[in-house]
Formats: C-alpha cells, structure tokens, sequence
C-alpha cells in the first residue's frame, strides 16, 4: 500500500518481541514503547523540512541545516498513545503536543470521543498522530477527521502494532496520510482484539486492569 511504512528493523521487532510478552512488566514496557515510538520516529521525521542557519564553531561561521518553520505537533490518542510521545519529544524537544481523547464502546466497538485540544495553529505543522495499537481503525480515523476539521494537513500516523483489518480501513479513509507500522499482525478477534497482539496497551502501559 502506498503511505504505508512496516518497519521490519532488527531492534523494533526484538523490542515489539519482549512487548509481546505477558511476563513483561509495567515499568519494562512502558519503557520499551518509548524506545519503538523514537526509532519509528527517527524514519517517520525523516522529511522535516529545514533551512541553512548560521553557527559559530570553535573553528569558524559555517552554515548549517535547522529544523525549519512551525515544526512538529505529536498527537497521542488517550490514554494508550500518552506511552509513545516521550520518545518522540526526545527526537523533537520543541515539539507541541495536543491531546486527542477516544474511548471504545464496548458493545459496536466504535470509538466515541470526549476531549480535543490541538496546538493552534495546527494547520503550518507536520502532525503525528500515535496510538499504540491500530485494530479496528475506528478511533486513528475520526482522530484524524479531528484534525482535519481544524486545519491540520500534513499527518502522519504512527503505531506499534497493526491489525491487517485496521490498515486497510485507515488507508482507504485517509489515503493522504503516511502510516508507520512496527508490526503488522495476523487478525482481529471477535471481541476486535488484535491476533497474537500484546493486550491492552494502556492497561500494561500504566499498570491497571
């Protein structure tokens, strides 16, 4: 699919391995989502624009490439994606950072949305946009209508694990945006739980039930 990036790097699956694992703890994991959203990131950022600035060496005045314009905004999708932005900011430290806030209906399996902040203005920004888990589509979908709504056009989604069925759902209803994917999986269950997955990412993110 074009758009669409399945990182097959050696690191981001040893990581996404060790994820998978249910022995694996909470301080662990937390740990190691932060490290596969900054080596996703390092490629999904690869086309920020930036312009010759110039800097005094020890040596002489030289110029030299700078991130340019409005820079970066990261958009998590509550709660999961809260886990993934450190490891961007640590690539972005002057980034801005909105809040996107869905929770899933447990009978459709839909998202429902409750909360929306966004940098203003969000329209001159690349935007990240990051949840863990892409498994029905639903809620990367109308995250990202959101923004659209309020301006934003350069998108781009990032997740660690990907059902085959979510993708496809997302790059039909957003074909303009890059999708980044550290593991693309078997299915979805029945319950649209991702096959073999790792869970529920912001239970094991944040330690609860």
């Amino acid at each position: 699919m074009e758009n669409v990036t399945i990182f097959e790097h050696p690191l981001i699956q040893h990581k996404i391995s060790i994820l998978r694992d249910k022995r694996t703890g909470t301080n662990e994991f937390r740990q190691l989502v932060d490290e596969i959203a900054m080596l996703e990131g390092f490629v999904a950022l690869s086309d920020l624009p930036v312009e010759d600035v110039e800097v005094e060496t020890p040596i002489e005045t030289c110029m030299t490439p700078m991130i340019a314009g409005r820079k970066l905004a990261v958009v998590p999708i509550l709660r999961a994606g809260l886990g993934m932005v450190s490891g961007i900011l640590a690539l972005v430290p002057s980034a801005k950072v909105g809040h996107i806030g869905m929770y899933r209906d447990e009978e459709t399996h839909e998202p429902q949305e409750y909360y929306c902040k966004l940098p203003d203005p969000i329209a001159e920004r690349t935007i990240v946009v990051c949840d863990p888990m892409l498994a029905t589509g639903g809620s990367a979908i109308d995250a990202i209508n959101q923004i659209k709504k309020h301006g934003g056009k350069n998108i781009k989604f990032m997740c660690i694990i990907a059902a085959p069925e979510g993708l496809e759902r997302l790059h039909r209803e957003h074909p303009d945006i890059q999708i980044y994917v550290g593991a693309l999986d078997r299915q979805l269950n029945e319950n649209a739980y991702i096959c073999p997955g790792l869970g529920d990412a912001g239970d094991r993110i944040f330690g609860t039930k």
